[in-house]
């Protein structure tokens, strides 16, 4: 099993999100690279975002962003072990 570069994409929108507040949502452009706009429109369509072009994060797309975020956070992290 492996990401597609679709699920890629919508991993990306959900990385722009700040966690720390859910009182800030993102706008995807018009003029965004058409990977995004489609990626925000699934996001949509499958309710982790309130806007086909961003908006706010459903609760469903808080705890998907949440995990999305970790993980970026655990590969990037240097470890010595």
């Amino acid at each position: 099993m492996s990401y597609t570069q679709e699920n890629l994409a919508e991993l990306h929108v959900l990385m722009l999100y700040n966690l720390s507040t859910s009182q800030e949502g993102i706008k995807i452009h018009k003029t965004a690279e058409s990977t995004a706009i489609s990626a925000a429109q699934r996001l949509f369509e499958r309710g982790f975002i309130t806007q086909a072009d961003g908006g706010y994060l459903t609760a469903r797309g808080s705890k998907a962003a949440e995990h999305a975020q970790t993980l970026f956070t655990m590969l990037n992290a240097h470890s010595e072990v």
